[in-house]
């Protein structure tokens, strides 16, 4: 989708837009008080305050009326520059303003004005040369938000917009927001009975619910079975770590502002982990290593905790509580390449196999600048970063670089994938280390008999699987591949009395073929049951009737299909195996 933040007329007008937005509210309220009305990647917002008053639906409808009025009008927008004393006198009457006008320095800062018609603000631009240019805008929605985000602070009314040059630019957006909604995983979420969230429980923490949880089996037996084929070790590791450990690792200096607080317990300091290498550093020290040995490979479906913003959760994407598809491959300088290789092997193959096709790689590296975010040796971070951008051209990866984006401990490569909706994100990635292997005093002995240090690679191929799965069923729509659904046939009996026996001998000859199956033998009209499998978006449908007793077939409708298949039993027992195996 557009960022509106990144086209530079787009953020103009939209920014525009905010300011006349802010116009219609002041007509509206005359007592209203105005904080900040920036533009955002999905449009702008403004943060109003209206006392006691809560915006409804009813107050959007009147303040799109005043704007269409004022955008009619088309008063040009004028940009004046002032001094911070006359700022201040302008706004003496604006608590929310006088806050930014006094924290700002007259000798750096141009402080500046704009005004269209009766309406002052004040702004430091750019704004587009007229109201009459943001005539085609939409009021999306608004809520309450904490004055400069914080808990302790009044309350605001938020109301967001989005504007466009032209009218069919907007539908044309509208209609990408209206896709998005049916999309979002957290309706489909609801509707499908994958996950549910409560507050009792706790903001971030998602519980998966029977459907859910058999999709997240699924998953993690999916990539361990691929994993296991190439030589790696499963571990189980605890959720929480001394804080010592996390000294040790360098994640309490450069990630704590990630991780929620420490717990004393007996006199130990204990925290919730934000990832698992530290954890996996100690398994490859418990015991001695020859380099026949590696590369060492240690994997984990691993929960972790990171501290999110309240406001940044969002279903299973971002949470608080996760688990990472993780590994950690222990290897000597000669095996980097290889070992790089075959995890971008992996990468694609799982790809290629789940239909993932619209993705390109970053590969992420340190800011030279950026003294306090990486670990301190520039020989390290030469050498991590020059081995990892000679693999990835030896092996003919296409990339770009990305600075600033590495992790603390060395540079990674990084697969981002573009979703259906929304912005792209990391789905992937591979991490190159020669830090935490040296934190940990980790060594190896070499066929020359001396100890030496070995390298890591963090890796994960489907990430987060909560992200992945709010991924995949926002890619689908929720029509999961038969593999990956939690009822895979669903079966109706189209007059129980006469066909239940026959369903009943179908459902059992499927249940013994490992192949998750209902059967819906409510005395409800056979079209009633049908429309509510495919609500449920049941990869095969069967209706069995007198035909299908008689012969001793079935008949099927696959989910998006209206034709319907008959075909013998064992048939399709046999086209549904295959499906399943091909994770179709």
């Amino acid at each position: 989708m557009i960022n509106f933040k990144e086209d530079e007329y787009l953020n103009k007008l939209n920014h525009s837009c905010a300011h006349m937005m802010a116009q219609a509210i002041k007509h509206l309220w005359p007592e209203v008080k105005f904080w900040v009305g920036p533009v955002i990647d999905t449009g702008f917002y403004y943060d109003v305050d209206l006392g006691d008053k809560v915006i409804t639906d009813e107050d959007i409808e009147a303040i799109s009326k005043e704007m269409k009025k004022i955008s009619k009008d088309g008063k040009r927008i004028v940009r004046n520059e002032i001094s911070k004393k006359d700022a201040l006198e302008q706004f003496k009457d604006d608590p929310y303003k006088l806050d930014l006008i006094e924290r700002m320095d007259e000798e750096s800062t141009v402080i500046s004005t704009y005004t269209q018609g009766d309406f002052t603000d004040l702004c430091r631009g750019p704004h587009v040369d007229s109201v009459k240019e943001c005539k085609y805008f939409k009021l999306i929605k608004f809520s309450g938000a904490y004055w400069k985000g914080d808990v302790n602070n009044k309350v605001l009314q938020r109301i967001y917009g989005v504007c466009f040059p032209t009218e069919e630019e907007l539908n044309a957006y509208l209609e990408e927001l209206e896709e998005a909604k049916n999309r979002d995983h957290r309706k489909l979420g609801k509707e499908l009975n994958i996950f549910m969230t409560h507050d009792l429980v706790g903001k971030g923490l998602p519980m998966y619910l029977p459907n859910g949880y058999i999709i997240w089996e699924e998953l993690e037996n999916y990539i361990k079975g691929k994993e296991k084929k190439l030589g790696y070790k499963h571990v189980l590791t605890p959720p929480l770590g001394n804080v010592e450990l996390y000294k040790t690792s360098g994640h309490w200096d450069h990630y704590q502002e990630n991780m929620f607080p420490k717990m004393e317990v007996e006199g130990e300091e204990f925290v919730l982990r934000p990832m698992n290498c530290p954890h996996h550093m100690m398994i490859y020290a418990n015991d001695i290593h020859s380099y026949r040995d590696l590369p060492l490979r240690i994997g984990e479906i691993a929960r972790d905790c990171r501290f999110e913003a309240s406001g940044a959760l969002k279903g299973i994407e971002r949470v608080r509580s996760f688990c990472q598809n993780d590994a950690h491959l222990f290897v000597t300088p000669e095996q980097i390449e290889s070992e790089f290789k075959s995890v971008v092997d992996l990468i694609l193959e799982v790809y290629n196999e789940l239909g993932i096709k619209d993705y390109h790689f970053e590969l992420s590296l340190r800011d030279k600048e950026d003294k306090v975010k990486y670990y301190p040796d520039d020989d390290m971070w030469n050498n991590a970063e020059d081995t990892l951008r000679k693999v990835l051209n030896d092996i003919g990866i296409s990339y770009v670089e990305k600075i600033g984006e590495a992790a603390f401990y060395g540079p990674k490569l990084d697969v981002q994938v573009r979703p259906a909706v929304g912005n792209e994100y990391t789905l992937s990635t591979c991490q190159l280390d020669f830090c935490l292997p040296m934190k940990f005093d980790l060594k190896y002995v070499d066929r020359d008999g001396e100890k030496k240090t070995p390298v890591v690679l963090h890796r994960a191929i489907l990430g987060s699987i909560d992200r992945f799965i709010a991924y995949y069923l926002e890619e689908t729509k929720g029509a999961l591949p038969t593999w990956l659904s939690p009822v895979q046939t669903n079966i109706l009996p189209v007059n129980n009395e006469y066909h239940l026996e026959y369903a009943t001998k179908v459902y059992e000859a499927l249940q013994m073929e490992d192949i998750r199956v209902e059967l819906d033998k409510r005395e409800e009209k056979v079209g009633y049951r049908m429309r509510e499998s495919v609500m449920r978006k049941i990869p095969f449908t069967l209706i069995l009737g007198q035909k299908e007793v008689e012969n001793e077939t079935i008949s099927y409708r696959k989910y998006g299909s209206e034709e319907t298949i008959t075909v013998p039993l064992n048939e399709f027992i046999a086209t549904l195996k295959e499906t399943i195996k091909n994770h179709k």
